[in-house]
C-alpha cells in the first residue's frame, strides 16, 4: 500500500503504486496515476487527467495538473504526462493541455525544474534538462533534450529551446534558439556554440569543428535561413557519418523554425 500521511486527501479515482509516498498535507484528486517510488514531500497538490512516472521528487507547494492559464480553456479533459526521475522543486506549476493544440502537457524523465518554474499548458519539455528558478514558460514553448535554461527567463509562447543550448539567466526569449548554442540578454542574441557543455557530454573537437562551421553559416552576415541550411547542408554531406545525426538536428531545426531563430 502506498504510504500516505494522515493529513493528505487521497480520491480514491487516483491510482498509485504500493511504493508512493505521500507526505503531510498533500491532496491528489481526479484521474491522477502516479507511479512507483514517487514521493510528494509536502503540500504538493496532484490533480486531473495526470499520469506522474516512476521516482520524481516533488517539493513542498508544487501543483501539478492545475488547469491551464488560458481564457479559451473550458474545461476540456486534456492532460499532463510527467516521466520519470525527475526532480520538481518548491512552488512549481504544471498545466494540462488544450484543445486548441493536442490537448497534452509533456515533461520528460530526468529533468529538474528549480522552484517557481512555471511550465504552462502544451509545453513540451524533454529529457535530462535544467530549468533555473524562476523561468516561465508560456504555452506551447518546447524545451529539448539537455537544454539549460537560466534563471528568471521567460520563454514566449510558441518558441523553441534545441537540444543541449544554453540560456544564460533573465533573458527574454522571443525566438527559437538553436540546438548547441549559448545565449543571453532580452531579447536573447546568440553568443556562440556552449562549448563547455558541449565538450562535458563528450564532444569531440573534429564535431566541435563542424558544429562551428555550421554557426558561422547560419549568422554570417547577409545569409539568408535558405544560404545557411545550403550551406549546411554541404558541410553535412562531407562530414563522418558519425556526426551527421547532430548535424542535421540543426540544420533541420534551423530549416523548420516558424518563428525565426534568435539573431
Amino acid at each position: 500500500m502506498p504510504v500516505i500521511h494522515p493529513s493528505s486527501l487521497v480520491d480514491p479515482k487516483a491510482e498509485l503504486d504500493e511504493s508512493v509516498v505521500v507526505g503531510p498535507f498533500c491532496i491528489v484528486e481526479g484521474k491522477v496515476k502516479i507511479g512507483a517510488g514517487t514521493v510528494l514531500m509536502s503540500h504538493v497538490t496532484v490533480r486531473g487527467s495526470t499520469t506522474v512516472g516512476k521516482g520524481n521528487r516533488i517539493f513542498q507547494g508544487a501543483a501539478i495538473g492545475c488547469e491551464p492559464q488560458d481564457k479559451k480553456y473550458a474545461g476540456e479533459d486534456t492532460v499532463l504526462i510527467v516521466g520519470d526521475n525527475n526532480v520538481i522543486r518548491e512552488n512549481c506549476t504544471l498545466s494540462i493541455g488544450t484543445v486548441q493544440d493536442e490537448g497534452i502537457t509533456r515533461v520528460g524523465s530526468g529533468n529538474l525544474l528549480m522552484a517557481n518554474v512555471h511550465v504552462a499548458h502544451d509545453c513540451k519539455v524533454g529529457d535530462n534538462t535544467i530549468i533555473a528558478n524562476n523561468c516561465a514558460l508560456a504555452g506551447h514553448v518546447t524545451v529539448e533534450d539537455y537544454a539549460v535554461i537560466g534563471g528568471q527567463t521567460g520563454l514566449h509562447q510558441f518558441t523553441r529551446v534545441g537540444r543541449r543550448a544554453m540560456v544564460g539567466g533573465a533573458s527574454g526569449i522571443l525566438r527559437d534558439v538553436p540546438p548547441f548554442m549559448i545565449c543571453s540578454g532580452n531579447p536573447a542574441q546568440p553568443h556562440g556554440l556552449n562549448l563547455v557543455g558541449l565538450r562535458r557530454a563528450g564532444f569531440s573537437a573534429e564535431l566541435l569543428k563542424l558544429l562551428k562551421d555550421c554557426y558561422h553559416a547560419i549568422y554570417r552576415e547577409g545569409n539568408l535561413v535558405s544560404d545557411a541550411v545550403a550551406e549546411m547542408q554541404t558541410i553535412i554531406d562531407g562530414a563522418p557519418e558519425e556526426y551527421r545525426v547532430e548535424l542535421t538536428h540543426l540544420k533541420d531545426f534551423v530549416q523548420n523554425s516558424p518563428r525565426g531563430i534568435i539573431r
